[in-house]
């Protein structure tokens, strides 16, 4: 059976005072949300997005080479501080340099808890009917005007999913490639976890590609993290 290539586009971890790991000449913090300090123009600049009212305090993660790391903070777990590694996978330099710093970091951080983890499926022609069928099946796509992305939701989700989302999208559109490609991509958020370390990731894959199996149809073969 030929198995998808599938890769890790995005990782969130949380632990105690992760900035504290970067403590060094290669890295800088901003203070953006906080005690006394509210910039949120600064969080819309970096990472086009505000900051939302679950986040009660928001650090901005400068390295050397200009990559920006978001460094979070959240009411419901206010003593773990979450890390995000966003677009490991996209399509130009920058997220070269980022795969570059997660590897150069993860013995530091493999006593993290996962909290969010991205896997893309990115496919050089129309992603097969049969995929789409079966992910219709199980859940109804759902499309705002004007946006390049289809969500696929359950019957009784609203707004969001705590455990997973499912999207297609053009990437091609969304990165100004100047060749067809498309993205099917899952994003396990904090509920699909238990608690579980990022030194135990291969668990979890385990888990996830049978989520994706399910969902889709498809086998695939996700790239380890020490691969990246």
């Amino acid at each position: 059976m030929k198995l998808q290539r599938a890769v890790i586009d995005s990782l969130n971890v949380a632990n105690f005072n992760l900035e504290d790991l970067f403590d060094n000449d290669n890295y800088s913090i901003e203070l953006v949300k906080g005690i006394g300090v509210f910039e949120p123009y600064r969080w819309l600049e970096t990472f086009g997005r505000v900051t939302s009212r679950h986040i009660i305090e928001a650090k901005i993660l400068h390295t050397s080479n200009g990559l920006t790391l978001p460094l979070k903070r959240f009411s419901s777990s206010q003593n773990l501080q979450t890390i995000e590694f966003a677009g490991l996978y996209a399509y130009n330099e920058k997220s070269l340099f980022k795969r570059k710093l997660l590897k150069e970091n993860i013995q530091v951080l493999e006593d993290s808890y996962i909290k969010r983890l991205d896997i893309a499926i990115d496919f050089k022609r129309a992603i097969p009917k049969k995929t789409i069928e079966i992910i219709c099946k199980h859940r109804i796509p759902f499309k705002q005007n004007g946006m390049n992305t289809y969500y696929y939701k359950t019957n009784s989700e609203k707004k969001s999913n705590v455990t997973m989302d499912i999207k297609i999208y053009d990437k091609a559109k969304k990165e100004n490639l100047n060749y067809y490609l498309q993205r099917l991509e899952f994003c396990f958020k904090g509920a699909y976890f238990n608690k579980i370390k990022l030194k135990d990731i291969n668990l979890v894959l385990t888990k996830i590609r049978k989520s994706i199996k399910k969902f889709t149809g498809l086998s695939v073969k996700i790239i380890p993290l020490n691969s990246i």
